[in-house]
């Protein structure tokens, strides 16, 4: 069905699906029929019109205090906490795309180049991203993505689609994340047009990354690039977690295990060199993950939610005093 672009009644729809509903505007777009700069107006006259009013609760007692707790302890640059509040995980991955937006927003002006690796966070951050003109910002996918399944998941497209939103150029890293050999793998890395993207991507002033967990809930088996079995694999080999689909162990190394001789994309090396690293990843699943990534200095801004970050803290008699 395709709706009038006038009327209160499309304002208060679009506004319902968008603020109560948890879509996303490419959804919503899918939904009504209309094009997404069409559904950002309606948003934008929903607040002037008061149908829509935003406000701050008096939460940010609480997650300010995880977030000092958490950059002392880790040694981080700025953490940004959100509350989930009962909140499914679509809706607080949601609400960390926006606060990971309006920090980015702030600091594009000192940024030329900007790494985007992949995965669901990403994703949805690149979604919740407002246009806004920086044409001087070149993007850089970190790591590989080719294939049918899941495309907008993929480095590539996320690249593509925050250039987009920047009036910004971008590059294209045209290589599988997961080789299907070892051969194959160092054949492309070889190629001029790989190898001069894996270049740029070393070179970024920023980058934007996941942490994966070692558990049957990563992106990459729903994705079809790991099995489970690969994850047991992993784990015996000594992994603790994934940051741009390179599994690394408890100190932050490289783990030796043909998986990781397959991936293409930016290394763990050479992401630890990058000035600037911006971790966006949440869930009990990944605490272990993430804490072995905050304690081996491989990022230092971090955005995710209250339950993650006070699974982060080791002194549990801090996060009982902010809970009072």
């Amino acid at each position: 069905m395709v709706y009038s672009t006038n009327g209160r009644s499309l304002m208060e729809k679009v506004s319902k699906l968008y603020y109560l509903d948890g879509w996303t505007q490419s959804q919503i777009c899918k939904k009504v029929g209309l094009s997404r700069p069409i559904i950002s107006k309606l948003l934008k006259q929903a607040k002037e019109k008061n149908i829509v009013e935003i406000y701050m609760k008096d939460e940010t007692v609480h997650t300010v205090e995880l977030e000092r707790l958490l950059e002392k302890q880790y040694g981080l640059s700025e953490v940004i906490v959100v509350a989930r509040e009962n909140r499914g995980a679509d809706m607080v991955r949601r609400n960390m795309g926006q606060a990971a937006s309006s920090f980015i927003i702030k600091k594009l002006n000192r940024i030329e180049t900007l790494g985007i690796s992949w995965g669901k966070s990403i994703y949805t951050f690149v979604e919740e991203f407002e246009s806004s003109d920086h044409p001087h910002i070149h993007l850089v996918p970190l790591v590989g993505g080719m294939g049918q399944k899941f495309v907008e998941y993929h480095s590539n497209q996320l690249s593509f689609k925050l250039a987009q939103k920047l009036n910004a150029s971008s590059s294209y890293l045209y290589a599988p994340a997961f080789s299907d050999n070892v051969d194959l793998q160092k054949s492309m890395v070889k190629s001029k047009d790989v190898a001069s993207v894996m270049e740029e991507g070393k070179e970024v002033d920023f980058a934007i990354v996941g942490i994966g967990g070692m558990t049957s809930q990563t992106t990459a088996i729903e994705m079809g690039y790991l099995q489970e079995e690969d994850i047991d694999s992993l784990k015996t080999s000594g992994a603790a977690g994934d940051l741009n689909s390179f599994f690394y162990d408890v100190e932050g190394q490289t783990v030796k295990h043909p998986i990781n001789d397959r991936i293409i994309g930016v290394s763990l090396n050479d992401i630890k060199k990058i000035p600037e690293v911006m971790a966006i990843a949440e869930g009990e699943h990944k605490v272990n993950s993430l804490q072995t990534a905050l304690s081996n200095n491989m990022i230092n801004i971090l955005v995710t939610d209250d339950q993650t970050a006070e699974g982060l803290l080791e002194n549990v008699q801090d996060v009982n005093k902010i809970k009072k």
